[in-house]
């Protein structure tokens, strides 16, 4: 996979690709990074990419000139143009993995007022991490980047792919390591039984009461299966009872 970042502020991914697993992902080759700096597009020979906004208002609007020429630059065939923007659809882990299967992500990232409008006719889709505004298109992008890199083929195990959150549309269930007491707090007796069977079902279970109770609505429209439904029952028991003081 090859990703692409425009940006005004291309620095601001140096320690982003020098760190960690996305550091060994671009090294062994797994994935390509690179950022184009579209302020050596404009035409402007203030080196200016943005303006004032037709009709008045605060702040200044990207001017479509140097981020369509940018675009030009480097677009080909297989690109999937994704512009960073609060106006898009919401990211989410299926959107991870949709546009982990692409083979040249371009991110655009605006700043300021945002982009003019007429450059949403040259992206793909719009990509928003929240409900809620940055400084720039920068950090989003990061974020998208992140969350497709992991997903590549050799860049983590797959196993952990498939204990992730959002993985089968649960939270993950509570992890825990050494030391198996800490403070006054222990490891759960089914984590150190070293029955596999038992751990999984325990595993489940907490994903389960941890995903009804923090983020119920990503169960409305799950199909469950037999076991989950009757550890559903177990989990409202237990529930009841402590209700009720028993």
């Amino acid at each position: 996979m090859k990703i692409t970042v425009i940006t005004i502020f291309p620095e601001f991914f140096a320690s982003f690709t020098s760190t960690s697993i996305i550091k060994r992902a671009i090294e062994s080759g797994r994935v390509e990074f690179e950022t184009v700096d579209f302020r050596t597009f404009t035409l402007d020979r203030h080196r200016h990419v943005d303006d004032t906004p037709y009709g008045g208002g605060q702040g200044m609007v990207l001017s479509p000139q140097p981020i369509a020429d940018a675009l030009r630059s480097i677009r080909q065939p297989n690109s999937h143009v994704v512009m960073m923007t609060p106006q898009g659809r919401t990211f989410d882990q299926q959107q991870a993995r949709r546009l982990s299967a692409k083979e040249h992500l371009i991110f655009l990232c605006g700043h300021y007022e945002g982009f003019d409008e007429r450059i949403r006719s040259f992206a793909d889709e719009e990509i928003s991490i929240g409900d809620y505004v940055l400084t720039g298109g920068e950090p989003a992008a990061m974020v998208v980047c992140d969350a497709v890199i992991r997903l590549q083929d050799g860049v983590i195990l797959e196993q952990s792919h498939a204990d992730d959150s959002f993985s089968d549309g649960l939270l993950e269930h509570p992890q825990y390591t050494k030391p198996a007491q800490f403070e006054g707090m222990g490891v759960p007796d089914v984590l150190l039984s070293g029955h596999h069977a038992n751990i999984r079902r325990w595993r489940l279970k907490q994903s389960l009461e941890r995903t009804l109770q923090r983020r119920p609505d990503l169960l409305e429209e799950r199909a469950f299966s037999e076991e989950e439904m009757n550890l559903i029952d177990e989990l409202c028991l237990e529930r009841s009872k402590n209700i009720c003081g028993e």
